[in-house]
């Protein structure tokens, strides 16, 4: 051991030009300790330039390593940051592009559903109305003034009065024109009717469709609302998990800062710091 201290100092204190390998946390700790046990051993011994020289030292590699540790802390802080905000982006963007799916696959059913309600109603119709058509055929009933002047009409030609049988026929002819008129109005009006009663029933099973489908299409969105205020909800949770790690992981270090415990304390806070990432976080890899 004295050897190994003699070297450092005969070989790189005197000059100053010794420096760790920046990247070896383990190699800059175990440079301080021998450089500390160097400068106690010279104070010991009353090596007092030396021992001043060692101090020196010391406190420039110390404060370097500070601002090293402070430096990589920060940086690491801020990507442990950024990767909770890429993850939530990612899970942000999934979400929305699942719903979407599901919001327009919902769409897609619903219009066939009224596009086939539609077909249905028409084909129903067009079916009915030639049912009507076969069930009530047009059969004219003519009035009892019509047929008694048809009885006339036809007693003078019997008769062999054919100028007045003519008088009546034209007579009976014109009545009949109007009844016939008058009849196939009513027939017309009764299908249409009908028709229109049939029709409205078919707009009320469509209305109908169209509010389930309206009362789903809210329930959609009212889920979408509640899952995106549960991932926001987990996000910020999330957020001041990780804020609270950090906020405690630099209340550790400025409580080691400037101490001969820091750099040990620090190293083995910041190792074991990659494997307690939030619990959330971590869930959502």
């Amino acid at each position: 051991y004295q050897r190994r201290v003699r070297g450092f100092h005969a070989d790189k204190m005197a000059d100053t030009q010794f420096e760790p390998q920046p990247n070896n946390e383990q190699s800059v700790q175990d440079f301080l300790r021998i450089l500390e046990e160097h400068r106690a051993e010279c104070e010991a011994q009353g090596k007092y330039v030396e021992a001043e020289i060692a101090k020196k030292r010391l406190d420039e590699l110390q404060e370097h390593e500070e601002n090293r540790q402070k430096e990589a802390m920060r940086s690491r802080q801020i990507t442990e940051r950024l990767g909770v905000e890429e993850a939530h982006m990612m899970e942000f963007q999934q979400f929305n592009a699942i719903w979407d799916k599901k919001m327009e696959e919902f769409r897609s059913n619903a219009k066939q559903l009224v596009d086939n309600m539609k077909k249905k109603h028409s084909n129903e119709l067009f079916r009915f109305k030639e049912k009507l058509q076969k069930s009530q055929p047009y059969r004219p009933k003519f009035s009892k003034e019509l047929l008694n002047t048809r009885k006339i009409q036809e007693t003078l030609a019997k008769m062999k009065q054919y100028a007045e049988a003519h008088k009546i026929k034209l007579k009976a002819d014109r009545l009949e024109e109007i009844e016939l008129e008058k009849l196939r109005s009513q027939h017309a009006h009764k299908l249409a009717a009908q028709e229109m009663q049939f029709a409205q029933r078919q707009q009320l099973e469509l209305a109908t469709l169209m509010k389930r489908i309206d009362t789903a299409e809210q329930e959609h969105k009212i889920q979408r609302q509640q899952d995106l205020e549960r991932l926001l909800q987990r996000y910020q949770n999330v957020k001041q998990e990780l804020e609270a790690q950090q906020n405690l992981e630099r209340c550790r270090y400025d409580k080691y800062k400037g101490t001969s415990t820091m750099f040990s304390s620090y190293s083995t806070m910041s190792q074991s710091k990659g494997k307690s990432r939030p619990a959330s976080a971590r869930s959502r890899k």
